[in-house]
């Protein structure tokens, strides 16, 4: 049997989900709370698998209780079911070890796989919040190499790799010798070089051009 506390300070809430979770077979709510502080001292006597908590709870909040539980209650999964679904709160969430995390406005079929997911011993999070964190990893994540250079200064790299001069590489581009000059200075101030020669070792490295 899989036993799961609810902790909502919503008795709607509270009630919609146990109703939810009793109709499943295999499942039962083996506790509820309308406080975090009371959902503590019921998870350690009755040592859930699953915590549903909300994030904004009296004395408590969710989050905050995620990160105590895994302390206190390691082999007890959290679930995160709240309406708040911006960024800091999300991200705190994650470092508070939650294992899963779905909006009340996404509706019954999402908890419930999220419950599954969790029973199963995987992560499960909410379409809009993956698409979210996916968001967050792309913008807040330190840039490679390769994407902090132009296209057109990747170009330049590369014939200036294979031993052209400013004035041959303005001809295969079709720009002038001032913007290839340009290129060229912008490129090795990137690269945090001084000459040619550095940069194309720079390149050469980082698999920015072909050596």
């Amino acid at each position: 049997m899989l036993r799961i506390l609810v902790a909502d300070d919503h008795e709607i809430v509270r009630h919609g989900v146990r109703d939810l979770i009793n109709s499943h077979e295999g499942w039962e709510v083996c506790a509820e709370a309308d406080d975090g502080q009371v959902a503590h001292d019921l998870a350690l006597t009755t040592h859930p698998d699953i915590a549903i908590l909300d994030v904004s709870l009296p004395h408590l909040n969710g989050v905050t209780l995620a990160r105590i539980f895994r302390q206190d209650l390691p082999a007890t999964s959290v679930l995160i079911f709240t309406m708040h679904d911006d960024q800091e709160t999300v991200s705190g969430a994650l470092a508070a070890g939650v294992r899963g995390y779905v909006l009340k406005s996404e509706g019954e079929a999402q908890l419930i796989s999220a419950i599954s997911a969790l029973a199963a011993r995987r992560p499960f999070f909410s379409p809009s919040v993956t698409e979210q964190l996916m968001e967050a990893a792309v913008h807040e994540r330190r840039k490679s190499a390769l994407e902090v250079f132009t296209t057109r200064e990747l170009e330049v790299a590369q014939l200036i790799a294979e031993g052209n001069s400013n004035k041959a590489i303005a001809r295969a581009l079709s720009i002038s010798v001032k913007t290839v000059e340009s290129h060229r200075a912008s490129a090795l101030r990137k690269a945090g070089v001084h000459t040619a020669a550095e940069f194309v070792r720079f390149a050469i490295k980082h698999n920015l051009i072909r050596p």
